[in-house]
């Protein structure tokens, strides 16, 4: 196979020979791509397209290609089989985590009538289990397959076992060795395997530090463990400590993607999970809420900017900085909760010592605050005839990169500790109340100065 740049020759190529019914040669170029830049392929191709393209793959392919598609494409070309072809030609064919992936984005009822119509009820039991997991949870992630060993056999029964045990298993890293009771008690990798004595028993040769994590942890703990640790696959535990299952490094990784892409959907003000591929309201609908919020906030600017009518008439010189002095209070505070935020995702952060975190941001703010503000200070007695100006600029600010800052590093920590996402308080939220903090910083630091220079 070779790894080819899914491109618009390669795209207008596969559009020729659809056109053209040319199996011969659509079918020849598949063998020779990844599952992966096949999706890519049929990701950007029209329903009726795509169809012929999944149609010249042979039912492993199809399986393989049909977990890397988008969610609607796998949705239209679903939609053309009935509940009993899905279960058999499709689902029967997966890894158990891949399988109950596809089946959460069916409705209650097209799940329960796909696992009905499988003809392996021992497999159909499996997957019930995993889909009755609450999303965002270890359990939803996992995958049944894997190989164990216990304790009491001997290196030769436990190789013997592991041939048995591996048909199902796409990938072994480790052999996990259990107790009569299915409790997990650690893990032996194949080389001590081969080079052991083949009379020596397990409970000799296993290592008994093994991190696992329970069926009930939320995924961003697994995410940490497995980044932590620098682990390839992660056991799963029920809460009587019996293995139930794995989690793979791939799952891990697309798990830390969709999260990062979510928390970059909300510090933008994107309030669902949504794709460019999606339909023009669900893509309205998912900015709006922040925009009528943004618009709410422009609102409140303006009026609190009719509060210092009066000031900006005596001083009209004033309102040329107001942008910079929004935008500036903007921008720190998103600076210090994108921060605070990331630390809360990479479980760097921490729960103790708030306090001392933000000291260390108030630092930080007071002296990336005096070298802005002299900067504009420097700018304003080179441009400005106004002493008065150049100091109320540069004093409010100061004070607003310091105001914002605190704010921008509290709001997250407070949000984190009411277990709301804290990365809803980056964006357009932190901007638009630094905006509003800004004018009146700006205004009342102005009315000082003015009246008492």
């Amino acid at each position: 196979m070779e790894k080819l740049q899914v491109d618009n020759a390669l795209l207008k190529q596969f559009k020729l020979w659809v056109q053209d019914d040319n199996l011969e040669n659509l079918q020849s170029q598949l063998t020779q791509m990844y599952p992966q830049d096949i999706a890519a392929v049929i990701d950007r191709l029209n329903t009726q397209e795509a169809r012929v393209v999944m149609n010249a793959l042979d039912k492993e392919a199809v399986v393989k290609v049909l977990v890397e598609t988008e969610q609607d494409v796998r949705e239209q070309f679903l939609s053309a089989y009935i509940s009993y072809e899905i279960a058999n030609e499709f689902i029967e064919n997966m890894n158990s985590d891949d399988a109950a992936y596809i089946l959460n984005h069916f409705p209650n009822y097209k799940k329960e009538e796909i696992i009905s119509n499988l003809q392996d009820i021992e497999y159909a039991s499996s997957l019930l289990e995993l889909i009755s997991y609450e999303n965002e949870t270890a359990g939803s992630l996992m995958a049944l397959e894997l190989v164990k060993a216990y304790q009491d056999w001997t290196v030769a029964k436990c190789i013997e076992e592991i041939r048995v045990q591996a048909e199902n298993v796409e990938s072994i890293l480790v052999v996990y060795v259990v107790d009569n009771l299915e409790r997990l008690l650690g893990i032996i990798t194949l080389k001590n395997l081969i080079l052991a004595d083949p009379n020596a028993h397990i409970h000799d040769l296993y290592n008994k530090e093994v991190i696992s994590v329970s069926s009930s942890s939320p995924v961003d703990e697994v995410a940490n463990l497995t980044k932590k640790y620098d682990l390839m696959v992660l056991p799963v535990v029920d809460p009587l400590g019996r293995l139930v299952g794995r989690i793979t490094i791939d799952d891990v990784v697309d798990l830390i993607k969709e999260e990062a892409d979510e928390d970059y959907q909300l510090m933008s003000g994107i309030t669902e999970d949504v794709d460019p591929t999606d339909k023009v309201w669900i893509l309205s609908r998912a900015r709006l809420p922040w925009l009528v919020i943004g618009l709410f906030g422009g609102i409140a600017s303006s009026r609190f900017l009719e509060i210092y009518e009066n000031q900006i008439m005596i001083h009209p010189e004033m309102a040329f900085f107001i942008p910079m002095i929004a935008a500036m209070g903007g921008n720190v505070g998103v600076q210090s909760s994108a921060i605070v935020v990331q630390g809360i995702a990479n479980d760097t952060l921490g729960t103790k010592n708030i306090g001392q975190k933000i000291l260390k941001e108030l630092r930080v703010a007071l002296l990336n605050g005096i070298i802005c503000s002299v900067l504009i200070l420097a700018y304003n007695l080179a441009f400005n005839d106004s002493y008065v100006l150049a100091l109320t600029v540069s004093i409010a600010l100061l004070t607003v990169i310091i105001f914002a800052s605190v704010f921008g590093t509290f709001i997250p920590m407070l949000l984190n500790r009411m277990k709301i996402d804290p990365a809803i308080a980056t964006g357009p939220f932190i901007t638009t109340s630094n905006d509003l903090l800004g004018i009146v910083i700006y205004f009342t630091i102005g009315r000082l100065l003015y009246a008492n220079l």
